[in-house]
């Protein structure tokens, strides 16, 4: 198992209706700067964006916030972070996220948030970059995805080695070890045939 020095946190620039997606937040943000991970993310202050990244600063955790200029109004970039990109478009915050992080991991969220997540996940599988994605299932949050992703796999959409890229767990430490551990020698990008 490899150590993790970085790790990418998509999330929602809204709280959602339940308390414990906050304190999940929270949670991350404190484990990853309790652990000298250093947290990468959209760069806002707002919403689970913001709690994340308060609970890292809050603990002397090592965060980079990256923000479109055209969302820097909307989702407020925060001020207290170890270093702020403004960039131009979506496209630049997505590919610095993933140059910065080993690893990417997300929380509840919408559109974005998915988005954000199944791109590095597919570019893992495409061979992009060798990097896990894992989604933290709090109060079962992601368990509709997790159910698609295995419908796509009996379906023949995708091989049981590409859904095994990605992780879906109600437990943070589970998560993170997964998360620090090397893609199989056998992964070796995408594969059209059955």
């Amino acid at each position: 198992m490899s150590t993790l020095s970085s790790v990418a946190v998509f999330c929602g620039s809204r709280f959602g209706a339940d308390p414990a997606y906050e304190a999940a937040a929270v949670e991350v943000g404190r484990t990853l700067a309790e652990r000298g991970i250093t947290l990468v993310y959209g760069g806002g202050r707002v919403g689970l964006m913001g709690a994340v990244a308060d609970a890292a600063v809050a603990a002397g955790g090592e965060v980079v916030g990256v923000i479109p200029r055209s969302l820097d109004e909307r989702e407020v970039a925060h001020a207290r972070l170890s270093e702020l990109h403004v960039v131009e478009t979506m496209h630049e915050r997505k590919a610095i996220m993933a140059e910065r992080a080993q690893a990417f991991l997300a929380l509840p969220g919408g559109m974005g948030t998915l988005e954000e997540i199944t791109e590095q996940w597919t570019w893992t599988q495409l061979g992009i970059h060798a990097k896990r994605s894992a989604f933290y299932d709090v109060g079962g949050f992601w368990q509709p995805l997790s159910a698609l992703v295995d419908s796509m796999v009996r379906t023949g959409f995708l091989t049981a080695e590409h859904s095994g890229l990605v992780s879906f767990d109600q437990d943070l430490d589970a998560l993170l070890g997964r998360l620090a551990e090397p893609l199989p020698a056998q992964t070796k990008g995408y594969d059209a045939r059955p």
